[in-house]
């Protein structure tokens, strides 16, 4: 392993002997070292390494900005997060999740706290990041001694979500609010509520999570073209009239709000996933 950049005396760019790059820590790793040397691997307390180039070279920038003890914290989170969460986790969530963090405390300390206008829809379709964002505040402030904005819990939320879905932050602020738009849109529809509790509503919100996520990357089902297919679609519009009639509203609202079209397999799912969750007279 040999040094590609020193970035300060605890902190070294290396690369292995695959070419492969990794930032390395350690106490006084990289004092009077230069570039090319071998790196004494007894003095390595971590190493950080990313697959992507892309992503080594956003590590590289971010422990050059960051206190690297923020970057610690942060893997130790992601740990605890990653036992909780059956997804695998997009490798991203390192570098933007230490980013926010250290961000957070900066802003802390200077006086400066964000509102998240999402905390509640967040909290009501990403329960489980959202209690993991509470975690990882009350790791911050029992090792760090610093007590974030409780709506910083949401922001994580977001980023660990982000991570699931490998999206980006803005795309994910975009699939919140069409999953809140959408939820609307049904409500007003059956002139009912859901039970946010209930696991039909659970089910609901995952399938509009990835439907979102398909919608904003442009990969929306394709009508399939089969002769049993197209008969599938038939009994479902037949034997579901009111939640087909409710999945075109849906449709009509991303038209209008996002300017995208629904496939006719799209609205088919939709209005599975409709019945499923028996707000509707048609059951």
């Amino acid at each position: 392993m040999r040094i590609k950049k020193i970035i300060n005396n605890n902190i070294l760019c290396a690369v292995d002997d695959k070419g492969n790059e990794l930032i390395v820590t350690g106490r006084g790793i990289g004092f009077q070292r230069h570039r090319g040397e071998t790196i004494d691997t007894a003095l390595i307390e971590r190493t950080y390494r990313m697959e992507e180039k892309t992503g080594q070279r956003k590590l590289r920038e971010l422990v050059e900005k960051i206190p690297i003890e923020h970057l610690s914290l942060t893997e130790g989170l992601i740990k605890h997060i990653t036992s909780q969460i059956p997804q695998k986790l997009n490798e991203s969530l390192l570098i933007t999740m230490a980013d926010h963090i250290s961000f957070a405390i900066l802003r802390k300390a200077q006086g400066v706290e964000f509102s998240n206008p999402l905390k509640g829809p967040i909290m009501c379709y990403y329960p489980t990041e959202y209690h993991l964002g509470q975690y990882c505040l009350r790791v911050i402030r029992e090792q760090l001694g610093v007590t974030l904005h409780e709506d910083e819990a949401a922001f994580i939320a977001l980023h660990i979500v982000n991570a699931e879905l490998n999206t980006n932050m803005s795309e994910m602020y975009q699939i919140t609010q069409l999953i809140e738009g959408t939820i609307s849109v049904v409500e007003y529809f059956y002139q009912n509520q859901f039970d946010r509790e209930s696991l039909d509503f659970n089910r609901f919100v995952v399938h509009l999570r990835y439907f979102a996520q398909r919608l904003f990357q442009n990969q929306i089902m394709e009508d399939s073209q089969g002769e049993r297919d197209e008969v599938f679609r038939q009994l479902i519009m037949k034997n579901c009239k009111e939640h087909y009639k409710c999945a075109q509203c849906i449709a009509d609202y991303i038209k209008n709000t996002y300017q995208k079209d629904l496939s006719d397999e799209e609205l088919t799912y939709l209005t599975i996933h409709l019945k499923r969750i028996n707000l509707g007279s048609d059951q």
